[in-house]
């Protein structure tokens, strides 16, 4: 009987586990605002975006993983050894990476949420966090 009643306590944990029983996937994420896929949004963000003292994020399309994947081409630091290229996926923040196994999210914003006096009056911009942003003219 002890037997019986683990595996029906164990088989109502696992079931409590899925939402109205549907254990697939999103196929896609979306904004909660549009309702469109997360990629519609920081595609228009491919391109060349510049900060401060030759800082620069160049974004492109990952082909080979698909929609909403990226290539973040980076100079981040003023040191050789903070540049590099990372990958990064859209989601409802921005583009989410991970730097120095730390995780990122590149979100839009203007001149002023950059902490950054040289780029407080653009407003077209993208921010890793304050003191690192990047903008477009």
């Amino acid at each position: 009987m002890i037997k019986i009643a683990t595996a029906l306590s164990a088989l109502l944990l696992i079931s409590g586990c899925t939402e109205n029983g549907n254990t697939s996937a999103p196929e896609r994420a979306e904004t909660a605002e549009t309702g469109q896929p997360e990629h519609q949004r920081t595609d228009k963000w491919i391109g060349r975006w510049i900060g401060v003292e030759g800082l620069v994020v160049n974004i492109s399309n990952n082909e080979s993983e698909g929609a909403g994947h990226y290539d973040l081409q980076m100079q981040y630091g003023l040191d050789a050894d903070q540049s590099g290229t990372f990958k990064g996926q859209a989601t409802a923040e921005g583009i989410s990476f991970n730097r120095k196994g730390e995780p990122h999210v590149l979100r839009a914003g203007d001149g002023e949420a950059t902490g950054l006096k040289w780029l407080a009056e653009k407003q077209d911009c993208l921010i890793v966090q304050s003191g690192e942003g990047y903008c477009r003219d």
